[in-house]
């Protein structure tokens, strides 16, 4: 009993010390950060890509003469873009990861702003796209953002590496081409909504609930009143009137796909999608960089907010019990070692 007591003392401590580490070196580490990290960050991918290929070729080589070989063939190559420049064309990257509100918008048009200012016509755009969905105004404006890229004659190309459902594919649908892995998961052209409604759960405990409005429709259901039929009837009448113009603006960017088979609410693997026309070629965004690489000079740009005091260092706390629990936890796997 005398072990585990002071075994638990130790564990206690090392976790509040750890967790206080944590703390201390996340937030050096984000004094240390430039003021210009509330930006639009870009990342050369095509210079990556290429030190990444010349190490791994550089310690491949078989003997001293092939390495020294390569890096002549490589200093001769650097020296001839450095007078030269670059003459490829651009590839740009987004990424959008959407989530039900799809606040994420508000980045992504800081990204589409700066990329309009740098880009040229016939550029190309490639947006990595990852979303199931959400509200009908969010990803209105997600596609509207992306319509943009197209109304400056870029050229717009999303891929789908897990999903792009609702109104991620509302969004994804204004490419002129999309790219999708073939277990990712596309489609469902429909609207839904759903509420709870307490009004019996009040009555039962007689609790009345009032509401007036001014127009015959300022409400139609509500969480807490009675609803009826009538409301309801127009509720419904709303959502169709939505799923219509959601069928008219994938008819707009897509007007081979047969509507009345794919804008029921069904999703599809893009393995099956592609068959219906919903995505154009099955391929992962990583490979499509690749293979664009050697033609196109690839640059991804991406917004990253600023954080406030509070964030850094509610995620420095996070981190920081995060690793004094997996310490723990491998010391609880070792206790005697």
């Amino acid at each position: 009993m005398e072990f585990l007591y002071e075994y638990g003392l130790f564990a206690a401590k090392t976790l509040t010390w750890v967790a206080a580490l944590g703390v201390v070196i996340a937030l050096a580490a984000a004094a240390r950060q430039k003021q210009s990290s509330d930006g639009v960050n870009i990342k050369d991918v095509s210079a990556a890509l290429r030190r990444q290929a010349r190490r791994l070729r550089m310690e491949t080589a078989v003997t001293d003469a092939e390495r020294k070989a390569l890096k002549q063939e490589y200093q001769k190559a650097d020296k001839t873009e450095k007078k030269q420049g670059d003459q490829r064309r651009r590839l740009y990257v987004l990424d959008f990861k959407g989530s039900m509100d799809a606040h994420e918008v508000k980045w992504l048009s800081e990204e589409v702003s700066a990329l309009l200012q740098l880009a040229d016509p016939g550029d190309e755009v490639l947006v990595r796209l990852e979303s199931g969905g959400g509200v009908v105004h969010g990803y209105g404006l997600g596609a509207a953002e992306l319509q943009r890229l197209k109304g400056h004659g870029l050229k717009l190309t999303v891929a789908v590496d897990k999903v792009a459902a609702s109104g991620g594919y509302m969004m994804a649908c204004v490419a002129e081409r999309i790219i999708a892995a073939p277990f990712a998961i596309v489609g469902s052209i429909g609207v839904v909504a759903q509420m709870p409604n307490f009004n019996k759960f009040l009555k039962n405990r007689d609790i009345d609930v009032e509401l007036h409005t001014a127009g015959e429709y300022k409400r139609t259901l509500t969480l807490f009143g009675e609803n009826d039929d009538h409301g309801r009837a127009k509720f419904r009448e709303e959502l169709e009137v939505i799923h219509q113009r959601f069928k008219a603006f994938i008819a707009d960017n897509r007007p081979k796909l047969d509507l009345d088979r794919v804008a029921t609410g069904e999703h599809w693997l893009a393995s099956d999608a592609q068959a219906l026309g919903l995505v154009d070629s099955l391929q992962t965004s990583s490979d499509y960089l690749l293979a664009q690489s050697s033609d196109k000079r690839i640059i991804s740009l991406n917004f990253k907010p600023k954080q406030s005091l509070k964030d850094k260092f509610g995620k420095a706390a996070e981190m920081g019990v995060s690793r004094a629990l997996m310490k723990l936890y491998e010391a609880g796997q070792r206790p005697f070692s």
